[in-house]
């Protein structure tokens, strides 16, 4: 009984939050024990498990193989987060993807309006707005679909741009390692395979020990949401100063051809999330929402590049001829 309980509170928990895979760094060793952490919640904090059979896809992408996940590999910490310990193997960039099944949920009229607002879903506020439907509840149906791209090794390869085949996915234009603190990254937003053009997109970063801006603000020419709030169990919100909003940061509107820049200002863990949600005319719904994350790692460039400074094969044969003329020079005097 006590199981039920626990497995319906995870689902429960699990409509009503974002879904971010998170590492503790995204630069690791080949061939070394590693863990993956999925963050259902905010990003800062994860509040309730994943259960295993809401699980439509998991899997890594290494050098062009897509690896399977197996749902016995996934393990649960303190009720509150999944993880996944894995050996990293062969370098280059890898990807990690976590797709769900689409689930129901109904929300009286206040707590969907709310969350529209909260959450970022700007546009179908506006439009029930527009439509005087802010007094109408809602069954929406929604899907989540997560993705993660972490540097193994020196070696870089190009499956950091694989599609994934979800029905809404972030894929990055560059590889997200070959930039640096400062740069920005294209990142192309695809709807059932199609680029999904004027969705609004939100990004932001986590500083890492030791990091350094480019910018005193995340981004001035961006707006900002600056409200703090996170969900309840029954799909409402609650505000505190100690909650962190899901729309900080950067503010972006795909272009005509899905695609987003976005500026890498500070050192960090970055992530990229949008909702996209739509009416729907299936019986018994009002809408349908697919959402999608994106995470990766930003530093500058001497902390993982040796293209700055001297190269170090220049550092050796210096170091020799100097040493070779102060040998030369005093059995000279001898």
């Amino acid at each position: 009984m006590k199981k039920r309980i626990l497995v319906l509170f995870c689902i429960v928990l699990f409509s009503n939050h974002d879904l971010y895979i998170k590492m503790n760094s995204y630069f690791l060793e080949s061939n070394t024990n590693a863990q993956l952490q999925l963050f259902n919640g905010t990003f800062d904090e994860s509040e309730g498990l994943v259960v295993r059979d809401r699980m439509l896809d998991a899997s890594f992408v290494i050098n062009n193989n897509r690896l399977k996940i197996e749902a016995e590999q996934w393990k649960d910490v303190n009720s509150t987060k999944t993880v996944l310990e894995f050996t990293t193997g062969e370098e280059g960039t890898w990807v990690a993807g976590v797709s769900s099944k689409p689930r129901n949920i109904e929300l009286a009229a206040d707590k969907f309006n709310n969350y529209l607002e909260h959450d970022g879903v700007l546009d179908m506020l506006e439009e029930r707005k527009q439509q005087n439907l802010l007094d109408s509840s809602a069954v929406e149906k929604y899907s989540k679909y997560v993705k993660a791209i972490f540097q193994v090794g020196e070696k870089k390869t190009d499956d950091w741009s694989v599609v994934l085949g979800y029905p809404i996915e972030f894929v990055p234009q560059e590889n997200p390692y070959s930039k640096n603190t400062g740069d920005s990254l294209k990142v192309q937003l695809l709807r059932d395979g199609k680029p999904l053009a004027n969705q609004l997109v939100f990004t932001d970063f986590r500083p890492t020990k030791h990091g350094h801006s480019h910018s005193h603000s995340h981004d001035e020419n961006h707006s900002h949401d600056n409200s703090t709030h996170s969900h309840n169990p029954d799909g409402s919100h609650k505000d505190d100063e100690e909650d962190h909003t899901h729309t900080t940061g950067q503010q972006i509107r795909t272009d005509a051809n899905g695609m987003a820049t976005v500026h890498l200002t500070n050192d960090g863990i970055w992530y990229i999330r949008t909702i996209h949600m739509v009416n729907s005319s299936e019986e018994g719904l009002t809408h349908e929402s697919n959402w999608s994350t994106l995470t990766f790692e930003v530093t500058h460039a001497h902390e993982h590049s040796h293209e700055e400074g001297i190269p170090s094969y220049l550092f050796w044969i210096a170091s020799i001829v100097v040493i070779g003329g102060l040998f030369f020079f005093f059995n000279r005097k001898k």
